[in-house]
């Protein structure tokens, strides 16, 4: 924000603030309508809170080689503050001080954000938090279980925004889930009642996840198309008496999710002309090491061989999907694995975890030659006697399901 004198060196400047109660939190927000990310160096929580309850803005008040910061009506900042823009191929241009805050905030605060057992990397996790920050539209992609809703949940917490969440999976009426009912009263009558989405996106800046975006009704994505193109951003309640238009508030952010794959059912080719309105994010699948430290960091009491079990049997199976002469269909998810660590824990051994947790997913189908026998046959190479040691001695000749830690 400039800082451009209006009173040769005594007089307020064009630097000038609007406080959002954003979560729980006051924050200052300038007039390109973006959130001030070091909003403490510029102004106290306390000074901040009091404009917000008194509808009034903070502006500099520059006083020679002195600045402080004083609170004035709102109505200077309205004046000041630049309409929203609209046009995504309009060139960004940001103060350079401001674009060193975004940097710093992206490069280095942002990754002391990241949870610890978020096994995102590090260039994804900033990808995230810039397209947070820049007010894209995010949608991640990766396997079922693979941790895309834990990841915008880590993102949520990491920005102290509202947040709102829609399964749109188990949607059945989304007239219903994206614009409310009309209901009738026998004294009043007929009325509308808009539903949560359209409080969401009323919120401002709110993170919206949009869960199981690839189970959707197509009806879904069309209602969601204005929603989330940045040249549009508003939600049309045609179910409401005279279809009023709801604008996106500022500093709304959307979070898809996505399974991605031929073996996952109900899911539906996803139309292009909705996945462009997205930058994509794609979360990895873990592979041995990785799971065994993600379940080792979650159940740190349970054992530890028994947790490596659960990571090569999980690690096998995803490599069994990948290959022309794989005996499954079926990969074992990492949310899965963590209901298994978590049955470790409890006290159930390796055969009755994988019994409840696994065996279930995979077809008796063939007899001895079904995908149900295939597995019991790979958990089973993982059982221990009394004295811990294994049952089963691994045919590296035949098949290497073993990993070299």
């Amino acid at each position: 924000m400039s800082k451009k004198e209006i009173n040769g060196s005594v007089g307020y400047t064009n630097e000038i603030y609007k406080v959002e109660l954003i979560s729980n939190r006051y924050q200052l927000v300038d007039t390109d309508g973006k959130v001030v990310l070091n909003g403490n160096k510029i102004t106290g929580s306390g000074h901040r809170k009091q404009a917000f309850e008194r509808g009034l803005a903070i502006r500099a008040y520059v006083n020679g080689s002195n600045t402080s910061y004083r609170k004035v009506p709102i109505e200077q900042y309205n004046l000041i503050a630049k309409p929203l823009h609209t046009d995504t191929a309009e060139t960004v241009v940001e103060n350079p001080s401001e674009h060193i805050d975004v940097k710093e905030f992206i490069h280095k605060e942002g990754i002391k954000l990241k949870p610890k057992n978020l096994l995102m990397t590090e260039l994804k996790w900033k990808y995230l938090i810039r397209s947070a920050v820049r007010g894209r539209n995010i949608m991640m992609t990766g396997p079922a279980g693979s941790g895309k809703t834990m990841a915008a949940k880590a993102l949520v917490e990491a920005l102290n925004r509202p947040y709102f969440y829609f399964n749109l999976g188990s949607t059945q009426d989304p007239r219903a889930t994206f614009i409310g009912n009309t209901h009738f009263n026998k004294e009043t009558g007929t009325y509308f009642s808009e539903s949560t989405f359209v409080k969401a996106i009323k919120t401002p800046y709110a993170v919206i996840l949009l869960d199981e975006l690839s189970r959707a009704h197509p009806e879904a994505w069309n209602i969601l198309m204005s929603v989330i193109d940045q040249t549009q951003r508003y939600l049309r309640l045609d179910e409401a008496e005279g279809s009023p238009i709801v604008n996106v508030a500022e500093g709304v952010t959307f979070i898809a999710t996505a399974n991605i794959g031929n073996e996952f059912t109900s899911t539906r080719v996803l139309d292009r002309a909705l996945v462009d309105r997205f930058v994509t994010i794609e979360v990895d699948v873990l592979n041995a090491e990785q799971e065994y430290e993600l379940l080792q960091m979650l159940y740190p009491q349970a054992d530890s061989d028994d947790l490596k079990a659960v990571a090569e049997i999980v690690s096998h199976t995803r490599d069994q999907i990948k290959s022309d002469a794989g005996k499954i269909t079926t990969a074992v998810s990492t949310r899965t694995s963590v209901e298994m660590a978590g049955l470790l824990y409890d006290g159930f051994t390796l055969i009755e975890s994988a019994e409840v947790a696994i065996f279930p997913m995979y077809s008796t189908d063939g007899g001895l030659d079904s995908e149900r026998t295939y597995i019991k046959q790979l958990v089973q190479k993982y059982m221990k006697d009394e004295s811990g040691e294994k049952l089963f001695t691994l045919d590296r000749d035949k098949e290497d399901t073993s990993i070299n830690w």
